[in-house]
């Protein structure tokens, strides 16, 4: 019989050497997978689909029309992303070299990233498709801070947030 959700995401996280404390001192609570999801589209960097459940997924088209009526493009780079995915994330940059802290700082530990929710998108723009702090000084951030709650949407990891994570002005998640 397969071990239930929790114990198996302990189970991983003792693997990846995440401190048992990990989602209680960084206030991350557990996400489960999505089960169900719709494309929106392909990634804007690398073209391989982006997927959100179906709920998640009205509300981001809704958004990204919004924004077009308003000369602004936004692009979807990341949505779903598995349990799997994520600890995948962890042991190739642990390959390359980066500390756990430091990994931790930027990529939320598996079971506890919203990406598994269905419901977070990482968003870019014409000429901006990386995932780096300057989205933060683009026009498209300008309205997205203005705006995506209208549709749902918040920014997840501003500045100096509780979770420990890195300033990530691209990572917006639907709350329903």
């Amino acid at each position: 019989m397969a071990a239930d959700y929790p114990t198996r995401i302990r189970s991983l996280h003792r693997r990846l050497g995440i401190p048992a404390d990990y989602a209680a001192r960084r206030h991350l609570p557990l996400h489960r997978e999505a089960r169900r999801l719709v494309s929106v589209g392909p990634a804007a960097d690398d073209g391989k689909p982006v997927r959100l459940n179906p709920a998640a997924a009205r509300a981001w088209r809704r958004m990204q029309a919004a924004a077009a009526r308003d000369c602004i493009e936004l692009l979807p780079l990341s949505g779903f992303r598995s349990v799997a995915r994520q600890a995948r994330i962890i042991r190739r940059k642990k390959a390359a070299g980066e500390s756990l802290s430091e990994i931790l700082q930027l990529v939320a530990a598996p079971g506890h990233s919203e990406h598994h929710t269905g419901r977070a998108l990482d968003l870019g723009t014409s000429g901006h498709v990386s995932l780096d702090s300057d989205f933060g000084r683009t026009a498209a951030f300008r309205w997205l801070r203005k705006y995506a709650a209208q549709f749902g949407f918040r920014l997840s990891y501003p500045r100096k947030n509780r979770h420990g994570i890195g300033y990530e002005p691209w990572h917006w998640c639907w709350h329903n």
